[in-house]
């Protein structure tokens, strides 16, 4: 009995491996989800508490576009005269 090359072993043998493809992939997709999710956490604790994080506590710290950098939107005619037009 050197040999076992039966339908039940090959059989494990195929079961074996597609459930090590299947772990293997769902381990994949689980651990971009969580880093995905951290690094989204670190920037929203970054924006509600610079301080923590090692930036200035004031308003001019947060990440993406900011009016200090944008500009302010200023009005350029009167309200009644932009529904009037």
């Amino acid at each position: 009995m050197k040999d076992f090359n039966g339908a039940f072993v090959k059989g494990a043998e195929a079961y074996g491996r597609l459930l090590e493809v299947f772990i293997d992939g769902h381990w994949w997709v689980v651990g971009d989800y969580l880093e995905n999710v951290g690094k989204c956490t670190k920037r929203l604790g970054a924006n509600a508490y610079p301080q923590l994080y090692g930036g200035a506590s004031g308003m001019g710290s947060l990440r993406g576009s900011s009016p200090g950098v944008s500009g302010y939107a200023t009005p350029t005619k009167e309200v009644s005269s932009r529904f009037d037009s």
